[in-house]
């Protein structure tokens, strides 16, 4: 979706205002400002997410205009058109810095901190109400790599109902998910989550094999034969490349998705050296469900 003229000239006023009138991110609402065009924008992106096809890239916002805090304001505000913005971490991070730390992959540490490949997965599949939709704003790219990939997973879903029906009736029983520290100390380390689950405002699809093995293995209790059965054979149906969508991120791009219908995943990269041109993404999450904290 092309981001138009009258967009960007929208952006280009809140962020000379901003600089006159300075407000901490958090309390920046796109009520306080005229952006009729923007907003034209995004209940096409709302619709084409919730309604269409799940998957939109918005191009492109002109970050070089702007300081990386006002592309920060700039794509909250923009962010706060689809819905309701939600924590991210248990500490109450509402804007994800997207980026390779140099971390160590160990528990606690998400992949997404790192270079390394990730696999494909939804964000925060062990919540009770996982994020809906998931913004990602590029404000570096990284040198080589970092390619994204996409499945929908009602496509995964039909494929399993027509082939392998008993299976998916195991899928839609709990399996045991690794929390990722993500929570009050004390508490468990394991939440118990279907795989796919119906709700009031259609089916919600859960994915990320690794967790839930890490889940199985911190709960003490290995998966039952049918529920390892049928993880094969969804991963299989995962790794099958005609079902994938992929693009690279290009800078000033948002991309964004329906974290309940579509898994995604995105290959290793290769970072620039001078610290200024590394891979560095901003994330949003929005969920309308519950309150706004992580466990909502």
């Amino acid at each position: 979706m092309p981001l138009p003229d009258a967009a960007i000239a929208e952006l280009r006023d809140v962020a000379s205002r901003l600089r006159r009138d300075p407000l901490p991110l958090l309390l920046l609402s796109p009520a306080h400002f005229a952006m009729p065009a923007c907003a034209a924008v995004m209940a096409t992106a709302a619709r084409v997410l919730r309604d269409g096809v799940g998957l939109v890239v918005i191009d492109r916002l002109p970050v070089d205009a702007w300081s990386p805090d006002e592309c920060r304001s700039l794509y909250w505000l923009l962010g706060s058109m689809l819905g309701r913005p939600v924590a991210q971490k248990w500490d109450g991070t509402m804007l994800y810095d997207v980026r390779d730390t140099g971390q160590s992959l160990e528990y606690g540490v998400r992949r997404s901190v790192t270079n390394l490949e990730l696999l494909f997965h939804t964000d925060a599949p062990w919540l009770d109400q996982p994020p809906e939709l998931v913004g990602l704003l590029c404000l570096q790219a990284a040198q080589a790599g970092g390619v994204s990939r996409f499945l929908s997973l009602a496509t995964v879903h039909d494929r399993l109902r027509r082939r392998h029906p008993e299976l998916l009736a195991r899928l839609a029983r709990p399996f045991p998910w690794d929390r990722q520290a993500e929570h009050a100390p004390g508490d468990e380390t394991v939440a118990w989550q279907p795989v796919f689950q119906e709700s009031p405002r259609g089916l919600i699809g859960r994915c990320n094999e690794a967790l839930v093995q890490t889940g199985a293995e911190l709960a003490g209790a290995a998966l039952d034969p049918e529920a390892t059965q049928a993880l094969a054979v969804m991963r299989a149906i995962l790794d099958d490349p005609e079902l994938w969508v992929e693009l690279t991120i290009e800078r000033g791009q948002i991309q964004y998705l329906n974290n309940r219908h579509f898994a995604h995943s995105r290959t290793a990269f290769r970072d620039a050296e001078e610290p200024s041109r590394k891979r560095h993404l901003l994330r949003l999450w929005n969920r309308d469900e519950g309150r706004p904290t992580f466990h909502g």
